[in-house]
């Protein structure tokens, strides 16, 4: 999203001497997920963020991966993932590549006793179900149902959850993630055909220091390895900060769809990207007005990309026997459209209230056990009649 902002106290000046009320002085850090050459943000610490006092035994998150590769139509009960106390163990890889980890979790707790590092990958999570605040070195952020959360690579953070019945589908991107170029003009500024502007992005608030000194523990992730560092000060000790990255939040009911008189393809949809990847948001839109419009989507073939919809609420038009949290995966190379009895269910419809997340990558996506374990059978023969 890059845009400057502010939270805090900061010195008039960049890498120069910032005092505290006794004489000490502030640490700063610069805070980059590229080197030195790309979007950063300089914080302010009351201690330098490198004291570790201790490091725990480090665990494997490593997706264990049951088939690399497959030209069926695949789908998967998403609700069936089962939920863990623990938001580490609750976060389980379904479908993966070099690019990214696509992930579900249903976590019961907040995680308050350890603090969250992702040192591999930013992190995009979409609340499924569930409400909370996620809290950070930046401020806090209050998250709920329809909530993309986009988090940095590297930011220590934590996630709050008002209840115990939390879903949600949680990417690790391994290059930015960010919205597409073709909305923003040179300046950066959304330009007036996005389907969002600056307005409906949250970011942090509530810069609160924890000037504290004791044993606190970060779970940092590295190349699909945890590993336990126990720092002596606490994470969250900025006194102020600065820059162009920071967490934020995005709602997909934020999202405004564009239509026309005949069916648009799915980029009109797209809200993120990153390398080798596309996020896309369906939400509640009017259908097209052409007097002979098919609104539900044609047949297309799947040439150099897989297509991975999850689907959250509302009637799916263009599938049958569709159910929360379910997961289609439509891989490259072969075309998948609408089931049987669709296209004319669909004809006349004025509008739809479905509401889904897709990704489509375009290297393929690998299967992983967990996945395998909540696959639905035969999916791919729904397209035959009475399939």
């Amino acid at each position: 999203m890059p845009q400057y902002y502010s939270q805090g106290k900061i010195p008039h000046k960049r890498h120069t001497q910032f005092r505290k009320p006794d004489g000490g002085l502030y640490a700063e850090e610069l805070f980059s997920t590229h080197g030195f050459s790309n979007m950063y943000s300089l914080i302010y610490h009351c201690h330098p963020p490198t004291m570790i006092k201790s490091a725990g035994e480090p665990f494997s998150r490593e997706p264990e991966i049951a088939m690399k590769r497959s030209l069926l139509h695949q789908s998967f009960q998403g609700f069936n993932v089962q939920p863990e106390d623990d938001y580490i163990k609750s976060k389980k890889p379904v479908l993966v590549n070099n690019d990214l980890q696509i992930a579900l979790a249903a976590p019961r707790k907040s995680t308050k006793d350890y603090f969250l590092k992702n040192a591999d990958a930013d992190e995009l999570i979409f609340v499924h179900e569930g409400s909370g605040t996620f809290h950070s070195i930046y401020g806090s952020m209050d998250f709920g149902y329809g909530d993309y959360i986009v988090i940095p690579r590297g930011t220590i953070f934590q996630l709050h959850f008002n209840t115990e019945n939390n879903r949600l589908l949680v990417v690790d991107s391994f290059s930015a993630i960010q919205t597409p170029r073709r909305y923003r003009n040179e300046y950066g500024q959304f330009e007036e055909h996005s389907p969002f502007c600056e307005r409906d992005f949250r970011r942090p608030q509530n810069l609160k220091t924890f000037d504290e000194k004791g044993e606190f523990l970060v779970m940092i992730k590295k190349e699909s390895i945890v590993y336990p560092f126990v720092y002596a000060t606490h994470p969250f000790d900025a006194i102020g900060w600065d820059g162009y990255c920071y967490p934020y939040i995005f709602s997909i009911h934020d999202f405004e769809p564009i239509t026309g008189r005949i069916h648009l393809p799915p980029p009109i949809h797209q809200t993120f990207e990153a390398h080798n990847f596309v996020v896309c948001s369906f939400v509640p839109r009017l259908f097209d007005y052409h007097p002979l419009s098919i609104p539900v989507p044609y047949n297309h073939s799947n040439i150099d990309s897989d297509e991975m919809l999850y689907y959250v609420d509302g009637d799916f038009m263009s599938r049958k026997n569709v159910t929360k949290g379910q997961i289609t995966l439509h891989p490259a190379g072969i075309p998948h459209g609408p089931h049987p009895g669709t296209v004319e269910k669909s004809l006349g419809a004025k509008e739809t209230k479905e509401l889904a997340v897709m990704i489509d990558t375009f290297k393929p996506l690998w299967l992983t056990k967990e996945a395998v374990s909540i696959m639905i059978p035969d999916y791919y023969k729904s397209w035959v009649e009475n399939g």
